[in-house]
């Protein structure tokens, strides 16, 4: 079982890359759920990575619809979408179980997640406090504080 970072239709190679680099280094699966906004051979987004690609489980998927139910259906799996609009910080929710497979579900840098699929989902939709002198924090800095929270609820079992 495990944590996966899934990104919806991501734009940016550097972040994605980022997200890639902190996958690897925290062994949580990276979803990429296409149309991408760039091309997995983009140099930035190799460079971000960095040489760490070899050590990521990556997973492709077409759309939203086909990566929910390669997932939603499976026992012990939980998905929470992580926006700005969200009601409850990420911190209020329990990510102890390791036998769980634990999604977080980042949206599109510019706009985030579909607004009918999240509102659909709004009892898992959480937020990480910030001030109100910004939209929204660095997308792989977002996704490096919601996995690095469920490791540490997880007493960081899976990492030395």
């Amino acid at each position: 079982m495990g944590l996966h970072i899934v990104l919806y239709q991501p734009q940016i190679p550097a972040n994605t890359g980022n997200i890639a680099r902190t996958c690897a280094g925290t062994n949580t699966s990276l979803h990429l759920i296409h149309p991408l906004g760039f091309s997995t051979d983009d140099k930035m987004l190799k460079r971000a990575g960095l040489d760490y690609w070899p050590y990521v489980d990556i997973h492709h998927h077409s759309n939203l619809e086909e990566f929910i139910s390669q997932t939603e259906s499976g026992p012990n799996t939980q998905i929470y979408l992580i926006e700005t609009y969200g009601t409850l910080n990420y911190t209020q929710f329990d990510y102890s179980d390791s036998s769980q497979e634990i999604y977080f579900l980042f949206g599109r840098e510019t706009t985030g997640l579909p607004q009918d699929f999240a509102q659909a989902r709004a009892q898992n939709c959480i937020r990480i406090p910030q001030s109100k002198h910004i939209r929204s924090l660095n997308l792989s800095n977002a996704a490096a504080i919601v996995v690095y929270e469920a490791l540490r609820q997880q007493n960081f079992a899976r990492l030395k």
